[in-house]
């Protein structure tokens, strides 16, 4: 591991069946990224578990992936606000039921807080974005560990959703930042610990992208002047596939 920020190799072209066989978990899948994410592992061969805590949008999802002819997904609706130790411990009994292991996680789903000085942060809205933003990615990993060390597609993979403000805390981003540092250091953690075995995490920083959360961010910029979920895909894919197989423990940034 380093402290280099990486990018998708310029001549990757992912193959159309880049993750067949494989069954990724995704959080957040209900929109934006998340959903893209969904959507394009569906594309390129993988088995989704599709994970939100709506559950009209997942059905969305589910029903664009059939209707693309990829592999049947799975919907798994779940609240991190309130989510414990038990609600993940059951997850992974249901996955492990249904599919017998995982051979990946991108752990997407965040929320944004309050833009806003730490001296005024309310400590509600605080607790609230860590246990979504970083809590959450760390009750899931634990618990769906075992499922992905007996992966059955040889190599797994955690992926982190990262940010800017994670590498650099910036005035007004409150418990956002905090909590995607504290996210980042968990993805790092867990690659040494896990080196030598079957799993690799790594983080994607996806940049500036056409979102609803980057709207709330910067209600004032024009959208149209960036990039959609579906350019900054090839990264998303490389991550979950055997041509990244080296790495681990390693920060990406989508743009």
């Amino acid at each position: 591991m380093n402290d280099n920020i990486l990018c998708v190799p310029t001549d990757y072209i992912p193959a159309k069946d880049a993750l067949k066989d494989q069954i990724i978990l995704v959080t957040g899948a209900g929109s934006g990224i998340g959903r893209c994410a969904a959507l394009t592992y569906a594309k390129h061969g993988a088995t989704v578990v599709l994970l939100g805590r709506t559950l009209q949008k997942l059905e969305v999802v589910y029903d664009e992936i059939e209707s693309a002819g990829g592999p049947q997904p799975a919907i798994y609706p779940m609240n991190f606000e309130g989510a414990a130790e038990k609600d993940y411990a059951d997850m992974c009994d249901t996955l492990d039921r249904e599919f017998g292991g995982l051979s990946g996680i991108l752990h997407n789903a965040s929320e944004l807080g309050d833009r806003m000085p730490i001296s005024d942060y309310s400590c509600d809205t605080w607790n609230r974005i860590m246990q979504v933003n970083a809590n959450a990615p760390f009750m899931l990993s634990q618990a769906l560990l075992p499922l992905l060390l007996k992966t059955t597609t040889g190599i797994a993979n955690i992926v982190f959703t990262s940010s800017s403000v994670a590498r650099h805390g910036r005035a007004y981003w409150g418990a956002y930042a905090a909590s995607k540092a504290a996210q980042e250091n968990l993805m790092q953690t867990l690659a040494d610990e896990l080196d030598g075995t079957c799993v690799r995490c790594n983080s994607i920083n996806p940049g500036a992208t056409r979102t609803a959360m980057r709207a709330a961010a910067y209600p004032a910029e024009n959208p149209d002047t960036l990039k959609t979920p579906e350019q900054i895909m090839p990264l998303y894919i490389y991550l979950m596939e055997n041509a990244s197989r080296s790495m681990n423990g390693q920060r990406f940034n989508a743009q």
